[in-house]
């Protein structure tokens, strides 16, 4: 019985910080609108740009996303760019993540 109870709390422990897991985004990161293109290309507000050949997508659960599951257009993201001009990594937001301030903004404001 306590072997059920114990791990019950394991798993309710396991899950709490998972809900609010805040994502900590790079202070070089740019903010955009992306749409998916063609392999090996993305659309960031209005622009074609790159995928890098080991870019990672995350959704909103902070979960990989493979490019062409990605449905939609002007989906709101962040974004780094690598010393080449691709774009390595995308971060799909959160309507809590769209109010705050990209990170390169925030990095001006202090």
């Amino acid at each position: 019985m306590w072997a059920c109870r114990l791990l019950l709390v394991c798993c309710l422990l396991g899950a709490l910080p998972a809900q609010a897991f805040e994502r900590p985004f790079p202070p070089d990161a740019r903010r955009g609108a992306m749409t998916p293109a063609p392999w090996p290309n993305i659309v960031i507000d209005g622009h074609t740009a790159a995928l890098a050949s080991g870019a990672r997508i995350w959704n909103q659960d902070n979960l990989i996303e493979m490019p062409a599951a990605l449905r939609g257009s002007g989906i709101p993201v962040n974004y780094t760019v690598n010393p080449q001009g691709e774009v390595d990594r995308v971060w799909i937001l959160t309507a809590d993540e769209i109010q705050t301030p990209a990170p390169n903004q925030q990095a001006v404001a202090k």
